[in-house]
């Protein structure tokens, strides 16, 4: 590479650019060390990783994956940002959820850094006729309000709007959404909904407010039972298009309705596939207002995800939030809603509400994530992500449409099938700890003090699934939980160690791993006959193995072992069955505790 050619300084100029291929050859010979046999494009497909939807991902990217212009930030596509400035003015929104009329901690948490508000009323959430008592002592005219009322929704945008007038809240400085979502709702409930309703909101906000939405595309229930970021992407645009036919079939513009609509996501700690996702989003809908003849970008509000919220070592959530939260200010996410670490188990409580609100502040303000807009632009491998997830995206609103629409596919069962297919794959990579859950399926802590909280409402329910990714595990572990109660101990399992600790080490502490994420003490020290275990575990190394597990084996039966393990793979006399990284550790523990007469 030549530098400032007029001085003729150079850089680097007497070593010639790298190829493709030479690193191609380069590794192969590293795949050949570990007895892979491939060559040239084979030994890069052979480091590449499959995701949901068909993407993959390859271990390097160049200039020659190109991918569509993603544009410029605030213009079309969006794909870089619907404002030309990103979020550099001041961050994102920082919008908190309530469900609860829980004291002070609406006002705590916007004394403290929140910028929004999103309330839960009605079936699982504040009662409507306490939304007045909700907004004691806040400022309507700062703090922008959204709501989540379901079946409720139009008692609730009445009552609100009535404060703001109370209040003397100019019409003009009303800020927020009122959250109307029937087909979320019914996603949610299996209860359809009327329209026209909601239809009359959007016009009265449209011809009144004009800083006010009437609707919210709730692409959450659609996350929440199981769907991929593809089919979450989906669901949404179909969702998105459906509204826009309502309204418009109401009377409104085709520019006013799609001004009411404010889109919402989920964030995971895949932070990639997150930013991606909320990049390819505003891609798809720009397509979509394109078509209508309705410019604009759509505008985001994005949350932690639900379903990666674990209840065993909830303090993890805290990491799994964080790294979610960064890769939603990365991907340009208008408003962002942290979920608290004890969401999972409760209603949160103020150091909860706390850290969950500082963690938006902490990466705006300390670590300075909204100075840059757009900070995954110009990377070959997230617009390669973006580019391959907007395809997957659009092919799967495609068969939405071609099925009737959003409302027909949740009506005919369609798209509970689809969903509940890309779940059941999932939980096969989490049985088999290929997507390991930390204090849950890895490094769990029997040991540790359950994290106790009042109880949440409940949401409404009857429609698509909630799942979680513990939610195997966490069947295990309640089992696990009710023997300790009525016996005074856990169910045992013995780790029968052959050797020195360097031989064994390695296994005994991947059995102790696995046992425990079923909730199975491992028992390392004394004898066998003295552990209180009925099973036990043969860990060592294989050459060991080879020398002496068939005989410790036959003296683990003698000592009244009436299933023994082997950590790793063979064929020994003796042995009952094997674990191995990458086995199925749910049938494994779920077997353990029906043989040791766990209910």
């Amino acid at each position: 590479m030549t530098v400032l050619p007029d001085d003729g300084l150079t850089l680097a100029a007497e070593f010639p650019d790298a190829t493709h291929e030479q690193w191609q050859r380069l590794v192969e010979g590293v795949l050949r060390k570990s007895g892979k046999e491939v060559s040239g494009a084979a030994a890069e497909d052979a480091l590449s990783t499959t995701l949901e939807d068909g993407l993959r991902t390859r271990p390097l990217y160049t200039a020659r994956d190109a991918a569509p212009d993603p544009g410029l930030p605030g213009f079309a596509p969006y794909v870089r940002g619907g404002r030309p400035e990103g979020n550099t003015a001041g961050g994102w929104d920082v919008r908190q959820r309530h469900t609860a009329l829980t004291e002070n901690a609406v006002l705590a948490d916007l004394e403290n850094g929140g910028t929004s508000l999103w309330l839960v009323l009605g079936e699982g959430g504040i009662p409507v006729d306490g939304l007045g008592r909700a907004l004691e002592g806040v400022y309507l005219d700062l703090a922008p309000v959204v709501l989540d009322a379901g079946r409720d929704t139009g008692q609730a945008a009445d009552a609100l709007l009535r404060l703001y007038a109370e209040k003397g809240v100019a019409a003009e400085a009303v800020r927020g959404n009122l959250g109307g979502d029937p087909l979320g709702y019914e996603a949610r409930t299996g209860t359809p909904l009327d329209f026209a309703p909601y239809a009359a909101l959007a016009a009265r906000c449209a011809e009144q407010y004009p800083g006010l939405r009437a609707l919210t595309v709730d692409a959450l229930p659609y996350h929440e039972a199981g769907g991929s970021a593809a089919q979450e992407l989906g669901a949404s645009l179909a969702t998105g298009v459906a509204y826009l036919r309502e309204l418009t079939e109401a009377g409104l513009g085709v520019e006013q309705a799609a001004g009411q609509l404010e889109f919402r996501y989920a964030a995971t700690a895949d932070q990639f596939l997150t930013v991606a996702k909320l990049r390819a989003a505003r891609r798809l809908w720009a397509r979509v207002a394109e078509v209508c003849g309705a410019p604009g970008a759509q505008v985001q509000h994005v949350v932690t995800s639900p379903v990666m919220m674990a209840r065993r070592d909830p303090w993890v959530n805290m990491l799994r939030t964080t790294v979610a939260t960064l890769a939603a200010g990365v991907g340009g996410a208008d408003s962002v809603t942290v979920l608290p670490f004890d969401h999972a188990l409760g209603l949160p409580d103020a150091f909860a509400r706390r850290i969950a609100r500082n963690t938006s502040t902490i990466l705006i303000e300390e670590s300075h994530l909204a100075r840059v807009i757009d900070p995954a632009g110009g990377s070959w491998y997230v617009e390669q992500l973006t580019n391959q997830l907007a395809q997957a995206a659009w092919e799967f609103f495609r068969t939405v449409e071609r099925d009737g629409g959003q409302a027909a596919v949740l009506r005919s069962g369609r798209l509970r099938t689809d969903l509940a297919t890309t779940w059941a794959e999932r939980s096969k990579k989490l049985a088999k700890r290929r997507e390991p859950i930390t204090g849950v399926s890895e490094f769990p802590l029997l040991a540790e003090k359950p994290v106790e909280r009042e109880p949440a409402p409940e949401p409404p329910s009857g429609g698509l699934p909630r799942v979680r990714r513990d939610e195997a595990y966490e069947e295990l572990r309640a089992r696990s939980d009710a023997h300790l109660a009525a016996t005074g101990a856990r169910p045992r399992v013995f780790l029968a160690t052959i050797g020195p600790a360097a031989a064994y080490t390695a296994r005994a502490t991947f059995a102790a791993n696995l046992f425990q994420a079923g909730g199975i003490e491992p028992v390392t020290e004394g004898a066998f006959e003295d552990s209180g275990a009925t099973e036990a575990v043969l860990c060592s190394s294989d050459a060991l193995y080879a020398e002496q597990a068939e005989q410790a084996a036959e003296s683990l039966r003698a000592a009244g072992a009436r299933h023994v393990f082997l950590a790793g793979r063979g064929e020994y006399a003796g042995i009952d069955s094997y674990v191995f990284a990458g086995c199925d550790a749910i049938d494994v523990l779920s077997a353990t505790l029906d043989r040791m007469g766990v209910s």
